[in-house]
């Protein structure tokens, strides 16, 4: 039995988009013990795969915040002793990034990582003591289940498979929709008038519009959408196992280029996908749900032509 470390942080999209990896992985693997480093928020969601034996959590988001204080450096301190305390035979770093190659470092024994012209910081790639070549045009899916059997000496085969069991996280309620219209980058936001229509539509057909929400800022978007939506509901902030859950439960899923869109894919909830500011090519939705992608960079989609794709879900 062999014990495997894998580190992929962050962000929320990053996380959902390497657990095919780890499913695969397990599947080749199945006597090994797979570990996940990841970022503090994005533990509970680690955990919701079954085949991840136990993870190991960082706060670099929240250190950052606060990384001349005696107390942080104390705390990093204990992570970087935590982390090189066991011995890994294999050291998997699918982030790429120069502070998770750092964190490789600490980590024993072979490491491994993407090579200079994979990378996205190429610097980072000499931290490793194997360096694998992944084409950097594919999906981050692919590169991340590529990276991984390479390290791992198998050849990835089929689809995609997220390891999450949705009937297992669903429990018999409304229905409902979850409007994911919440994203830090600003191009990437659909309008609100174009959110009220929809819901207002959604509404009128007898389906409640749920809107979760991350930050403030998100929270008071979600609450001026559903003042003019009837029915609709602003949920408490809640951790992401329950924020898989209320996604789970839902009948469809609208929502912009963002990390809970990617986890309503990994759960083959059925779902609109908005794009506006980045490229589907490289960060559309994977699942074996029914996913309609709509817009590109530059060419967000119409009211109309999201109105149409949700009445084909309805239907």
């Amino acid at each position: 039995m062999a014990d495997i470390l894998f580190i992929k942080t962050s962000s929320l999209g990053d996380v959902i988009h390497h657990m095919p990896a780890v499913t695969e992985a397990r599947r080749h693997r199945p006597h090994d013990r797979l570990v996940w480093l990841v970022e503090e928020a994005f533990v509970p969601l680690a955990r919701l795969h079954p085949a991840v034996d136990d993870v190991v959590a960082v706060a670099w988001r929240r250190w950052r915040k606060s990384l001349y204080a005696p107390a942080t450096w104390r705390e990093i301190s204990a992570s970087l002793r935590l982390i090189g305390a066991s011995r890994y035979d294999e050291v998997i770093d699918v982030q790429g990034l120069m502070r998770t190659a750092v964190l490789s470092r600490f980590a024993k024994d072979k490491r491994h990582g993407y090579d200079s012209q994979s990378i996205k910081e190429p610097l980072a790639s000499y931290f490793y003591d194997v360096r694998h070549r992944v084409s950097r045009s594919l999906h981050a899916v692919d590169r991340n289940r590529i990276l991984t059997g390479l390290a791992l000496g198998y050849e990835p085969q089929g689809a995609p498979d997220f390891g999450l069991d949705r009937a297992k996280l669903t429990s018999p309620g409304n229905r409902y929709v979850v409007f994911l219209h919440a994203t830090a980058q600003a191009q990437k936001q659909w309008p609100e008038e174009n959110w009220i229509a929809l819901g207002q539509a959604l509404s009128r057909d007898g389906l409640e519009i749920v809107l979760p929400w991350g930050t403030e800022d998100e929270r008071a978007r979600s609450e001026r959408i559903a003042s003019n939506v009837p029915g609709a509901r602003v949920p408490m902030r809640q951790p992401l196992d329950s924020v898989a859950r209320l996604i789970a439960g839902a009948q469809f899923v609208v929502g912009v280029d963002t990390g809970l869109l990617h986890l309503a894919a990994a759960l083959d909830v059925p779902l609109v996908a908005i794009f506006a500011g980045s490229e589907p090519s490289l960060t559309k939705p994977v699942g074996s749900g029914k996913l309609t992608v709509l817009g590109a960079h530059g060419t967000p989609p119409s009211l109309d032509a999201v109105r149409e794709a949700v009445e084909q879900l309805v239907r």
